[in-house]
C-alpha cells in the first residue's frame, strides 16, 4: 500500500521524446527544471493522481540473465545511490526510452523524471523514482484584448487531468527488482512501455496473492459450484469465500474450505479444480500467505451478486453475512407453471 500525501520532488528533468522509426528527435534539456510554489502542487497532482484512482498492482524488474542487464533497473539503482546526480541519469533514461520508441503508434511527448522524497510504501517512508510521459495534445483557447475587441488564439498543450503514461519506482527490495507501478492511459503500446522499456513482471506479493486467489475461488463457483447446484449457490459462495478474506489477516487453505464450502462433497472437487487449474493463477503451491485488505476491497467490487432471470428479473443480494440469502431467499418448482421461483421474505420495502 503506498501514500504520495506527503512526497516532495526533490529534482524535475523534463526532455522530449520523438518516435525514433518517423526520425523524430529527442531533445535532452541540458539543466533540470526549478519548479515554483504556484507550479509544484499541479505537477504533483497531475503525477500522483493516476496511481491513487488506479489499483495498485506491483511489478518489479527482471531480465532472462540477470538483473544487472535491466537497464532502466540499473539506472534506478543509480538515481538512490546518487540522488544529486539524477538529472545526468535522467539523460540516459530519455535516451533509453527514444531508443524503444521506433513503433508507428508511438506518439511523440514530453518526458518527466523526478526523484522523490517522502513516499511510503508498505509503512516503509523511503524515496522513488517518478517517470512520467505526456502524449495527447488538446486544443484550447487563449484571449487578449486587440485594440476595442477580444482576439481568440487557439493553442495546444497537455491537460493536466489526465496523464498518458508513467511509472514509480520504489526504492524498496532493490533484490527482489524493486517494486514498480504503472499506469497507461493508452492500450495501444503497452508492450513498448512495460516490456521494452521497463521490463518488468508481476511482483509477487500478499497482494498479488489475494487478488489471484479470489479470482480462483470465483471461477471456481462458476465452472464447478454453479454446475453442481444453482446461481444461488455460486453468489452465496463468493460472498463467504470474500468474507472470510475480509475478517482475517491471515490465509490457511484447510481453515478457509472448511469455513466456505458448505457442501462436503465439493471439497474433492475444490482440490482438484487447483491441482489442475492453479497454474493459470500462479497459486500451485499457495496454501497460506498474509490477506492484502486493499486488494480484498478492489476484488470484492468486482464480484457481482446479482441472479439474472430468463423473465427480465434480478434478484440482487448484496449481503455482508451470507447467512441472510439462506434465511431470507428459498428456491423451489412449480409444477404447475413448470417453472423454478425465489421465495423472497422481508418485513418491509425499503426506498
Amino acid at each position: 500500500m503506498i501514500n504520495l500525501y506527503s512526497a516532495q520532488i526533490e529534482s524535475l528533468s523534463i526532455h522530449r521524446i520523438g518516435n525514433k522509426g518517423k526520425a523524430e528527435g529527442l531533445f535532452v534539456s541540458q539543466d533540470p527544471y526549478p519548479l515554483s510554489d504556484e507550479l509544484t502542487p499541479l505537477i504533483k497532482e497531475f503525477f500522483f493522481k493516476p496511481f491513487r484512482e488506479k489499483e495498485e498492482n506491483y511489478y518489479k524488474f527482471f531480465h532472462d540473465q540477470d538483473l544487472e542487464f535491466n537497464t532502466l533497473f540499473t539506472l534506478a539503482k543509480k538515481v538512490f545511490d546518487n540522488p544529486h546526480g539524477t538529472h545526468l541519469l535522467s539523460e540516459d533514461i530519455a535516451k533509453h526510452l527514444y531508443a524503444q520508441s521506433d513503433h508507428p503508434h508511438i506518439k511523440a511527448g514530453e518526458l518527466y523524471i523526478a526523484h522523490l522524497e517522502g513516499v511510503q510504501i508498505d509503512n516503509i517512508k523511503t524515496d522513488a523514482l517518478g517517470i512520467f510521459k505526456s502524449e495527447l495534445k488538446q486544443d484550447f483557447l487563449q484571449f487578449r484584448e486587440s485594440g476595442t475587441n477580444l482576439e481568440m488564439i487557439l493553442e495546444q498543450g497537455i491537460n493536466l487531468n489526465k496523464l498518458d503514461k508513467g511509472c514509480l519506482i520504489f526504492n524498496h527490495k532493490e533484490d527482489e527488482g524493486y517494486k514498480v507501478l504503472s499506469v497507461d492511459s493508452n492500450r495501444y503500446d503497452t508492450k513498448y512501455w512495460l516490456e521494452n522499456f521497463m521490463g518488468v513482471e508481476t511482483f509477487e506479493d500478499d497482494n498479488f496473492y489475494t487478488k489471484k486467489y479470489l479470482k480462483f475461488c470465483q471461477d471456481f463457483a462458476k465452472d464447478v459450484v454453479l454446475p453442481a447446484e444453482d446461481k444461488k449457490e455460486e453468489v452465496l459462495f463468493m460472498n463467504r469465500a470474500v468474507n472470510h478474506f475480509a475478517k482475517n489477516d491471515t490465509f490457511e487453505e484447510t481453515a478457509f474450505m472448511n469455513d466456505v464450502i458448505d457442501n462436503p462433497d465439493l471439497i474433492p472437487e475444490f482440490r482438484h479444480y487447483k491441482s489442475e487449474q492453479s497454474p493459470k493463477y500462479k497459486i500451485e503451491d499457495l496454501t497460506d500467505f498474509s490477506i492484502s485488505n486493499k486488494a480484498v476491497t478492489a476484488q470484492r467490487k468486482k464480484i457481482k451478486s446479482v441472479i439474472n432471470l430468463d423473465t427480465n428479473i434480478q434478484i440482487k443480494m448484496d449481503f455482508i453475512n451470507p447467512e441472510s440469502a439462506e434465511k431470507f431467499v428459498e428456491k423451489g418448482w412449480d409444477e404447475e407453471k413448470q417453472m423454478y421461483y425465489y421465495l423472497v421474505y422481508f418485513n418491509k420495502e425499503q426506498n
